[in-house]
């Protein structure tokens, strides 16, 4: 049987638990814009000319763009700060790592469950 989210933890140190979780949240802050700026065009579409609509939809994507803007800028900043202290960002930042560790994260809290 896996291990527990704790003893999963303890395996790391501080340092890298940090840069886990500022890779984690830049991944997901980065994904949650692009997602508003489709839903914003989607709304935009179905607008259907009414003015307010056509405001609301321009907003979302307004918003979700200057999101994304201080996402890009926060991986610089964070990148070059992390370099400066010793925290490399950078090498955790990796979309196929990141989802095998929210893989095997859920596998250790749920259990892995299979159909057999």
């Amino acid at each position: 049987m896996g291990d527990s989210i704790i003893e999963s933890a303890q395996q790391y140190d501080i340092v890298e638990i940090i840069n886990k979780g500022l890779a984690y949240a830049i991944i997901i802050a980065g994904f949650l814009s692009v997602v508003f700026i489709f839903m914003g065009g989607i709304s935009f579409i179905l607008s259907g000319g009414q003015e307010d609509k056509i405001k609301q939809a321009v907003g979302t994507i307004r918003y979700a763009i200057i999101g994304l803007i201080i996402t890009i800028l926060a991986v610089v900043i964070v990148a070059t700060v992390g370099r400066v202290i010793g925290l490399d960002i950078i090498r955790y930042i990796n979309f196929s790592d990141i989802i095998e560790n929210i893989s095997s994260i859920s596998d250790s809290a749920g259990g892995s469950r299979s159909l057999d």
